[in-house]
């Protein structure tokens, strides 16, 4: 393996001159520079990401714990996003990414100690379990975290508008006549709080009173629950006209219902889902949906921890909210 000292001795200079031009000081000219690059690329060196974390006392590496309920994994399209745009913005930095777990082979460790035994630098968390205990003590530890989607009082929390998104799509629903609106939502987190929450304000505020069997209680990314669900929804005397369904996913069971019940979409029942993500506007008819910023939440998120990692000192803990957008699809009646 070539090292900084066989560049030195090759190019006639110190180590020390070596060192500093492969990592841009000011204070080489830039003809030294290119020479000690050029022999080190000949050469065929490459720098030693331990040797660095030693002298750095960082290892350029980020934590991500990713661990959702439905075990979808990274087919969860909405995160799969949400970590690509987080792994193109901190790659972009110099960084590495590690994904957290509590196993290591045979042996069981904590997220917080997984994370000290891969050396990461910060971390972060997004769709998991926040009252978990062992969430908790890496929330509560002294590395720099970020969360998505949940808010914590002592770390920065990048965060979708989930009550304005909630409200603009209960209000074109609205607009397009309906008044006999349903809810299948999800899991409960701080997300679902939220969206059920602006479902409740944003009908009293437009005078329409619905029915408790309405709102049914879901599984996010869980299209067998949600087709259970809509057959309920759909058996009732006094049916909705239409009914919002937890995430894009999941509205593939509410579609496979609704057809075997004999109904038409939206002649018969107007849908919509929540997220944005591809599947939505591919299927026939073209859903109408809620589509969540998933590039700047992943962008926003890594600027935030890589920020926090540069200079912890400066660290402000803030609340960041990202808008997303209403997808105009095929998906709802107009009842006007």
């Amino acid at each position: 393996m070539v090292s900084i000292k066989d560049i030195s001795i090759r190019c006639g200079v110190s180590a020390a001159t070596v060192s500093k031009a492969l990592n841009n000081h000011s204070d080489i000219s830039e003809a030294t520079k290119n020479n000690i690059k050029s022999v080190a690329k000949e050469m065929g060196y490459y720098p030693n990401s331990f040797a660095r974390a030693l002298k750095t006392k960082r290892t350029y590496n980020i934590g991500v714990l990713f661990v959702d309920e439905a075990q979808s994994g990274l087919t969860h399209e909405y995160f799969a996003n949400v970590l690509d745009s987080f792994k193109v913005e901190a790659e972009g930095h110099g960084y590495d990414i590690t994904f957290i777990n509590k196993h290591m082979g045979l042996r069981k460790m904590s997220y917080y100690e997984h994370s000290r035994y891969r050396g990461v630098d910060g971390v972060i968390i997004a769709c998991i379990d926040f009252s978990d205990p062992e969430v908790l003590e890496l929330i509560n530890s002294d590395l720099p975290v970020v969360t998505i989607d949940h808010v914590f009082d002592n770390r920065t929390a990048i965060i979708s508008d989930n009550v304005k998104g909630m409200k603009d799509l209960i209000t074109y629903i609205y607009e397009m006549g309906h008044r006999k609106i349903a809810y299948i939502y999800g899991d409960d987190s701080s997300v679902t709080k939220n969206r059920v929450g602006s479902f409740y304000k944003t009908l009293s505020e437009l005078n329409i009173n619905i029915p408790d069997e309405y709102v049914k209680e879901g599984v996010y990314h869980d299209a067998d629950t949600t087709y259970r669900l809509t057959g309920e929804l759909l058996s009732l005397k006094n049916r909705p006209t239409c009914i919002i369904f937890p995430d894009d996913f999941s509205c593939i069971g509410g579609i496979n219902a609704i057809k075997d019940f004999g109904l038409m979409i939206p002649d018969d029942i107007s849908i919509v889902g929540y997220d944005g993500v591809l599947l939505s506007q591919v299927l026939n008819p073209k859903l109408t949906t809620l589509k969540q910023d998933t590039k700047a939440l992943g962008k926003c998120a890594a600027e935030k921890l890589i920020a926090q990692i540069d200079n912890p000192k400066a660290n402000i803990i803030e609340r960041i909210v990202i808008e997303g957008r209403l997808l105009y699809g095929e998906s709802v009646k107009d009842m006007n």
